[in-house]
């Protein structure tokens, strides 16, 4: 059974945090719960990552843009 934690607890296989949910059979979850330790976590249904498509995004290739000597009357 999934519980989310209220308190935290430590032990041989586990440190848990407030907040932190994880899975733990039956008799004990339940013993959490009624100790007011743990809430109990409702089963969702299962849920499929749907990828995003990406966009592509095009860069100007060749030369970086810089200032030409050319025209330029600083050098004379």
């Amino acid at each position: 059974m999934r519980i989310k934690m209220l308190v935290g607890l430590a032990g041989n296989e586990y440190s848990l945090s407030p907040g932190d949910e994880r899975d733990f059979p039956q008799n004990e979850a339940i013993r959490l719960i009624d100790a007011g330790y743990a809430l109990p976590i409702a089963k969702k249904e299962t849920e499929r990552a749907v990828a995003q498509p990406t966009v592509e995004r095009r860069t100007k290739k060749g030369k970086p843009d810089v200032v030409s000597a050319e025209g330029n009357d600083a050098t004379d």
